[in-house]
């Protein structure tokens, strides 16, 4: 059951529309992701949602009660910002109980709910602290357990681990799902971060130009994305121009220039398409089994794995390979390129500027 609809959501300033007619159904207990680079109308769209933004058309149903002209006090939403908005001059428990105290919760059952949202985030032993003397995860933490402590219908998160570095960012976003499952409630996450919505989400809806573009499992949508900006967004990935000569049940017949491929069946009809091929998707091979050929450009270690940049006569293909700890091709060397056929994705040409 939906626990958030949004229909046909739009946003308008003046003449630009930053919102373009958003559909999206939220289920009770789901965590989704709002995806996309800047400017893509994500951010616009949580602020009609909590309330910060009058939507220029279209409805926000929250249990099938509609928002549009509930004031944003009123919403009963749980809401976490960028930057926390912590109260400095305020103790953990404090700024955890400060909306209970705004809702004249009584005593008792206050301090109740703030012992229990601080045990969630496990900072119960830092209750009597300030922001001040605590580390940025732990700030993170503060604000989650505030959010939650009222006990919302609906969490929204607002980029709320980008000012974090990349080593604690990775950990709370552990953490940050751990506490969504433990809580149970329904979340809604901006971000423009592609590993941090693949790594929280249930569902992941991907934006652009202020419209839905994609809504998928983040599985599906990182190897089933329906266009080339997703697959581009999404992770890594080849784009190679192809000319579809044929499309059977059984596959597709592709060209690009003077190289035949098979492809997996497509919807698409004959003519100009473009190949979706990942990264980690291409092997080594010999000779005799190379759909291609070419010469390693660029070797960069990054830890775990190894990226390549191959030039072929398909243009330049990214190659990731795991760090296996062997000899891998050095800058210069040939190699030979092959993939499964199930692995190529067939995507609409791009319009010409």
């Amino acid at each position: 059951m939906a626990i958030l609809e949004l229909r046909d959501l739009t946003k308008r300033f003046g003449a630009t529309t930053a919102v373009d007619h958003f559909t999206l159904s939220v289920e009770k207990g789901e965590f989704v992701s709002l995806l996309g680079p800047s400017g893509c109308g994500k951010t616009t769209t949580l602020q009609m949602i909590a309330g910060f933004e009058t939507p220029s058309g279209g409805s926000i149903l929250l249990n099938g009660r509609d928002l549009r002209s509930v004031p944003a006090r009123q919403r009963g939403l749980g809401i976490v910002f960028q930057t926390y908005a912590l109260f400095p001059h305020m103790t953990v428990e404090e700024n955890v109980g400060f909306g209970l105290e705004m809702r004249k919760v009584p005593g008792d059952e206050r301090r109740r709910r703030i012992a229990a949202a601080l045990d969630l985030v496990h900072l119960s032993h830092l209750s009597g602290r300030y922001p001040r003397q605590m580390s940025g995860g732990q700030r993170q933490r503060v604000a989650l357990a505030r959010a939650l402590v009222i006990e919302p219908e609906l969490l929204l998160l607002d980029e709320p681990l980008s000012n974090l570095d990349a080593k604690l960012r990775e950990e709370m976003q552990l953490e940050l799902r751990r506490i969504q499952q433990e809580a149970g409630v329904t979340t809604l996450l901006v971000t423009h971060d592609q590993s941090e919505a693949m790594a929280l989400s249930d569902r992941i809806a991907v934006m652009q130009g202020g419209r839905l573009i994609q809504e998928a499992s983040p599985f599906e949508a990182y190897d089933r994305p329906t266009n080339a900006f997703v697959s581009t967004f999404l992770g890594k990935s080849n784009a190679i121009d192809a000319h579809l000569e044929e499309t059977r049940d059984d596959g597709a017949v592709l060209r690009c220039g003077d190289i035949r491929l098979a492809g997996p069946p497509s919807p698409a009809r004959p003519g100009p398409v473009l190949i979706s091929l990942r990264p980690e998707r291409i092997e080594l091979c010999d000779a005799a089994a190379a759909h291609v050929s070419g010469r390693v450009g660029e070797r960069i270690f990054l830890g775990d794995q190894w990226l390549f940049k191959v030039e072929t006569s398909l243009g330049e293909l990214l190659v990731v390979r795991p760090n296996s700890g062997r000899r891998e091709p050095e800058p210069g060397e040939t190699v030979h390129l092959s993939w499964r056929t199930e692995h190529l994705r067939i995507l609409a040409a791009e319009p010409a500027a």
